[in-house]
C-alpha cells in the first residue's frame, strides 16, 4: 500500500504492517520516518532488532535467516534492511519477493532505499513489498516549498513568524541560507528553538542566529535562470564557486538552458504549441512551468547575445583566447545568467570606463 509521508503517523496509530519500505534522497526525512516506525514497533512489542546493510558482498541468505530465527524468549523481531545503492540485483530481488510473501505478524521489516526510478517501482520485488506492507516515497523539498517547510518546523516547536510580508521575509532569509542542505536546515531551526522562547520570531533574531549553510547543486541553477530570479542566481554562482565546482560544468548547465530556450522560442514563433515543444525537447515536471515563464520573457536579440556569450565563455574555460570577457570565467557566467533572467549584466571589469578625477 502506497502512503504519503504525512499519513504515516495515522497509519501507525491504527495498525502495524509487517513491512515498511521508505525511499527517497532526503536522508533527514527518511530517517525521521524510520524513527517513527521504529518507535511504533517498540511500543507494539518488537523488542529484538536486527540491522542488515546491503554492501557489495552481502549474503541475501541473512535476510531469510533473520526472518526465520526467533528470540529464545519469544520476542517479536524488528529487521532493518538498508539498501543504500537502491538496486538489490537479481538475487536480492528474489530474496525480497520471498521475504514479502513470507511476511508475518511476528516480524516487522523496515527497508530503506534512495530515490527509485520508474523501472524499480514496477519491479516484481517492489510490487511484492508494496502488496505485503506499506511503501512511503519521500520527495525532495525543493526551493519553492522550503519556506513553508521551515514554517511547519518552527510551528512544531511553538515558534512562528509574523503575518504578511515581514514574516515571508524571515522565511525567505532562512531558506536562502539553508537551501540544498536539509539536515543543516533542521539543525538551524532547532537552534532557534533553543535560543528564543515560543512565540513570534523577529527578523533581527533570525539574522543573528542562522548560519549560511546552503549547498548548491549545479543542476538546480537552471531553476533560478528560468524563473528570472536574479538574487538566487547570484547566490548559487557564488556558492558553487566557493564549493570548488568546475567552471566548465556550470557553463555547460547554463548553455544547455540557452540552447533549449532558443529552440522552444523558435518553435513557438513558427506556430507550434508550447506543450508539444516541451515534450519534444524533454522538458518535464516543474521545469515545464519555469520554461514557459522564460520563453515568454525571452527575445530573439537576448537569446542571440546569450548564445554568442556562451560560445566565447566556452573558449575561455578551455584556455583559448576570448576577447571582450572579464578575466575570470565566473564573472562571465554571471553576465550570461543575468542576461537570461532579464537583468542588465554588469560591465566587464576590463571594459569599465575610468572614474573621473575631480581636481
Amino acid at each position: 500500500m502506497q502512503l504519503r509521508p504525512d499519513a504515516l503517523d495515522a497509519n501507525l496509530a491504527k495498525t502495524l504492517s509487517p513491512i515498511y519500505v521508505i525511499y527517497g534522497d532526503e536522508s533527514l526525512l527518511v530517517q525521521e520516518a524510520v524513527d517513527r516506525v521504529r518507535a511504533a514497533a517498540r511500543a507494539g512489542g518488537f523488542t529484538e532488532r536486527d540491522v542488515l546493510s546491503v554492501e557489495r558482498s552481502f549474503d541475501w541468505g541473512a535476510l531469510a535467516n533473520a526472518g526465520q530465527s526467533m528470540s529464545l524468549f519469544g520476542d517479536r523481531k524488528l529487521i532493518e534492511l538498508r539498501i543504500p545503492g537502491g538496486k538489490p540485483g537479481k538475487e536480492g530481488g528474489v530474496a525480497l519477493k520471498a521475504h514479502a510473501e513470507a511476511a508475518s505478524g511476528d516480524v516487522l521489516t523496515i527497508i530503506t532505499l534512495p530515490r527509485l526510478d520508474a523501472a524499480a517501482t514496477k519491479s516484481d520485488w517492489f510490487t511484492a513489498l508494496d502488496r505485503a506492507g506499506v511503501t512511503v516515497k519521500i520527495d525532495t523539498v525543493d526551493r519553492a516549498r522550503l519556506p513553508d517547510w521551515i514554517a511547519q518546523r518552527l510551528a512544531a516547536q511553538g515558534q512562528r513568524v509574523a503575518a504578511g510580508e515581514s514574516g515571508r521575509r524571515v522565511l525567505q532569509f532562512i531558506a536562502d541560507r539553508v537551501e540544498g542542505n536539509l539536515l543543516a536546515a533542521h539543525q538551524e531551526i532547532q537552534k532557534l528553538g533553543l535560543l528564543y522562547p515560543a512565540g513570534t520570531l523577529e527578523f533581527e533574531q533570525v539574522q543573528d542566529a542562522v548560519l549560511n549553510v546552503a549547498r548548491y547543486d549545479v543542476f538546480k541553477l537552471s531553476e533560478a535562470v528560468l524563473a528570472g530570479d536574479a538574487p538566487r542566481l547570484v547566490r548559487m554562482l557564488d556558492g558553487l564557486r566557493g564549493e570548488g565546482e568546475a567552471a566548465p560544468l556550470v557553463l555547460w548547465a547554463l548553455t544547455e538552458e540557452v540552447r533549449t530556450l532558443a529552440k522552444i522560442t523558435r518553435g513557438m514563433a513558427a506556430g507550434k504549441p508550447l506543450a508539444m515543444l516541451l515534450r519534444e525537447y524533454r522538458v518535464w515536471g516543474p521545469r515545464e512551468r519555469l520554461m514557459e515563464q522564460a520563453a515568454n520573457r525571452a527575445t530573439p536579440t537576448m537569446l542571440a547575445q546569450a548564445l554568442q556569450l556562451a560560445a566565447r565563455l566556452d573558449r575561455q574555460v578551455k584556455g583559448l583566447r576570448a576577447d571582450g570577457l572579464p578575466g575570470d570565467p565566473w564573472d562571465g557566467m554571471l553576465q550570461l545568467g543575468l542576461l537570461l533572467v532579464g537583468e542588465r549584466p554588469p560591465m566587464a571589469r576590463s571594459a569599465r570606463a575610468p572614474r573621473p578625477v575631480h581636481g
